[in-house]
């Protein structure tokens, strides 16, 4: 059982011992001092925040708990109830709230669950605010409201319907175009929000959905990830109905997978590739990404004519990196799908607008589509560390060793070769070091994370 206290939020499993996992006392403390916090941060004499959750079977008592804790220190609620995480993030703004929390603990499975911090705008708080509410819940000093000052709970279940109004409205989705393609759509839910929202867009854009997993009742039918190796049964269902594609979401819906027409997986990695592809086809401009995504949206943006960047790994610097640089699409390998158009933080029901746009104007087949695009493949390893280790030292050691390439040292140490890439990121929770790689092979990505492994056991003496 898990308790994890970080800056972009609080997560951990439900029950056993307060400090040690997320039980109810938690729950209250990260509240309240995410709430004192919005007092100062905000310096307005009534807040207002937006709570949504996901289906998972806590949801329901954490979300009482984390509203009745803000209704207590005098700040109003909109309850979303269920919702998605992108849907709370665009609910922010149009209530002209002062802040919203999203309850979920995305991908991770049914016993966990989080609280999920955002700012004013609708987006996760940054590194500073996300410390300062840490240190308030150390201090646990709380003054909580009066009876006549105690908030108010407004409730409003329309959200997800006002999220696909949003989506319908982008400039670059045309719902028609869309309804001309007349496409088959298989769509797996895995029993959370969004097997209600994604439906419900496909549905407004003509398309016909086929539905597997689509009861928001929290009990996962296989891990939450969505990796191939969780997602056997949607991909044998795409085939049998003969749909021209899959959609795979995680439980908050801000990570976006598709299944090809063979039944095979798209890549998470290419989600972001194909909708930037679209948008860049449209809207000349740059691209940001994390270290740790894949080098073909780099190809992709260098193709439109425009400028790739990469960020620190985590939504928030992608974020900043994108307002910096401009861009018009981001996101992160994982299946999110950033559009500044709409708001800044990953969007499923924004990405599956945007690639269905994409093939109904290019037509053909999505396995044609994934097969158009650079072919990368890349390799996850970790290595476990003794804790008397400088794990510092080592990365600074593959820097110097590597000074002849071209390095980049804002998130860890990556290397990027002409053929490939390896980044090399310290975890700050336990003495391991994650190598990612990234060939034009699955061999030569796995046999480059084995050579980068054997010189860090080399250095450290292992």
């Amino acid at each position: 059982m898990t308790l994890i206290k970080s800056i972009s939020g609080i997560r951990g499993t439900i029950g056993g011992n307060p400090g040690e996992n997320l039980t109810p006392i938690d729950a209250v403390k990260f509240a309240a001092s995410y709430g004192k916090w919005l007092k100062g941060y905000s310096k307005k004499e009534k807040l207002k925040v937006v709570i949504g959750r996901d289906a998972r079977l806590s949801g329901e008592m954490i979300q009482n708990l984390v509203v009745s804790t803000l209704v207590g220190l005098g700040i109003d609620v909109i309850d979303l109830d269920l919702s998605t995480t992108p849907t709370v993030e665009i609910a922010v703004p149009l209530e002209k709230a002062d802040g919203g929390i999203i309850l979920t603990a995305s991908h991770n499975p049914k016993q966990w669950n989080a609280l999920k911090l955002l700012n004013e705008k609708g987006e996760f708080l940054n590194a500073a605010e996300g410390a300062l509410i840490l240190e308030i819940a150390e201090k646990e000093d709380f003054n909580f409201s009066e009876v006549d000052d105690l908030g108010v709970i407004i409730r409003n279940d329309s959200y997800i319907d006002v999220h696909i109004d949003e989506v319908l409205n982008l400039s670059l989705v045309d719902a028609e175009v869309i309804k001309a393609a007349k496409f088959k759509v298989v769509v797996d839910g895995v029993n959370s929000t969004g097997g209600i929202a994604i439906p419900k867009l496909l549905e407004e854009l003509g398309v016909e959905v086929v539905k597997l997993y689509c009861e928001p009742t929290g009990h996962f039918p296989h891990n939450p990830e969505p990796l191939k190796e969780h997602l056997g049964d949607i991909c044998d269902l795409v085939v049998k109905e003969k749909a021209d594609f899959g959609i795979v979401v995680d439980p908050d819906v801000d990570r976006l997978a598709f299944i090809s027409n063979d039944g095979e997986m798209f890549g998470e990695e290419y989600t972001l590739v194909a909708c930037a592809d679209y948008v860049l086809g449209k809207t000349k401009g740059n691209t940001v990404s994390n270290l740790s995504s894949s080098r073909a949206l780099r190809d992709i943006t260098e193709k439109h004519g425009g400028v790739y960047e990469a960020s620190a790994v985590g939504e928030v610097n992608v974020v900043t990196k994108m307002k910096n640089n401009n861009a018009v699409i981001g996101g992160e390998g994982n299946g999110g799908i950033i559009y500044p158009e709409s708001h800044y933080g990953r969007d499923s029901l924004v990405g599956t607008a945007l690639f269905l746009m994409l093939m109904a104007e290019k037509g053909g087949t999505v396995a044609e589509l994934r097969a158009s695009y650079p072919s990368y493949f890349m390799s996850k390893k970790k290595i476990q560390l003794t804790p008397e280790l400088d794990v510092d030292a080592l990365l600074v050691a593959m820097e110097e060793k590597y000074k002849d390439e071209e390095v980049t040292t804002i998130d860890g140490v990556k290397i990027d070769f002409a053929e490939n890439w390896v980044h090399l990121r310290k975890s700050n929770t336990e003495p391991i070091i994650r190598i990612y790689t990234e060939a034009k092979s699955q061999a030569k990505a796995d046999g480059l994370a084995d050579k980068i492994i054997e010189e860090i056991k080399e250095i450290a003496g292992l």
